[in-house]
């Protein structure tokens, strides 16, 4: 996938007012609308332009765009940093997959998801202008969690990033923080829903709702696949070979696991019932890897020189080669 520079597609600085991407954006609008143009690639030009306004002119994608730096050059190899739109709060005016088949894959990967999808208001008859009130649009936010919280709960400090335009037609970013309970046997992709801590009603209508998105830490240990844990589990050889009674250490706390004898690296294991909780839980998977205890005393070479006089064994043969 490709960078796109979108500031440079409308030819304005990263620094323009919202007035002046709506300038540059009409101008170049009539110099290569299919319609009227006689450009050879008005067309794809159109395509592209669209594409650069329909983020510059939107504070919530602008100012996602922006995190990203300037340090890309345009058609650059780019993939998305991991996480890189975690804590931005975005409305719900979103658009279908549909809406953005005209653009590239730059811009679906960034901002295809985005929004929710769909208008979080709804109408309320009742007193205001026009007779009628509406309900605030719910606004959507991913946040990253430690896997520990969803085997324990917790009550998290979570800080959202929330684009504006300014008096003067720039976009900045203010911060609001919130305590945020995490439910006990939180999945990845579930969403929290917070009531009331959306945008304003119309004419005093309820507020809309806050839905954060869950995501989990990546861990150095640990995988997660919808409710089931992966740890990679080191054995020795004698646990291997003879079985053993082994420790896990887990977010839920410290589990004893039998390993059976004649284990070999690459093994698994399945404990029921104890990866995140849940109706029902998941499992914890265990891939067994057995490590070999190096050779660096002189006991330790006198052992492994017995091996290899008294066990007839050929990793090479075993293996089938």
């Amino acid at each position: 996938m490709q960078f796109k520079d979108y500031y440079q597609t409308l030819g304005v600085k990263r620094d323009a007012t919202a007035e002046e991407i709506k300038k540059s954006f009409r101008k170049l609008a009539r110099k290569y609308h299919p319609d009227v143009s006689k450009e050879k690639d008005a067309e794809q030009r159109m395509q592209e332009i669209n594409e650069a306004y329909t983020v510059l002119s939107d504070p919530e994608r602008r100012a996602a765009y922006d995190q990203l730096g300037s340090g890309y050059q345009p058609g650059q190899e780019f993939r998305p940093p991991p996480d890189w739109d975690t804590g931005f709060e975005f409305s719900s005016h979103g658009f279908s997959p549909g809406d953005a088949a005209g653009f590239s894959d730059f811009f679906s990967q960034l901002f295809g998801r985005m929004g929710g999808g769909g208008m979080g208001g709804a109408f309320h008859a009742g007193r205001g202008a026009g007779g009628f009130q509406m309900r605030g649009e719910d606004h959507h936010a991913k946040v990253v969690l430690d896997i520990d919280d969803a085997f324990h709960g917790a009550t998290r400090q979570i800080s959202l990033r929330v684009p504006r335009v300014d008096a003067q037609g720039h976009v900045t970013v203010e911060t609001r923080t919130l305590n945020v309970k995490i439910p006990l046997g939180v999945r990845e992709g579930q969403i929290i829903r917070l009531a009331g801590q959306g945008a304003p009603g119309y004419s005093g209508a309820p507020a809309g709702d806050l839905l954060l998105e869950v995501h989990f830490q990546a861990h150095d240990r640990l995988r997660v696949e919808g409710r089931d844990l992966h740890l990679d589990l080191p054995v020795a050889p004698w646990e291997a070979a003879l079985g053993d009674v082994v420790a896990v250490d887990t977010p839920g706390g410290v589990l004893k696991v039998r390993v059976p004898a004649g284990a070999q690296s690459g093994g698994t294991l399945r404990v029921r019932g104890k990866g995140i909780p849940g109706s029902p839980p998941g499992d914890l998977i265990l891939t067994l890897q057995v490590v070999l205890p190096p050779a660096e005393t002189p006991k330790a070479r006198e052992l492994y020189a017995t091996m290899a006089r008294e066990l007839p064994f050929d990793p090479r043969r075993s293996a089938g080669r």
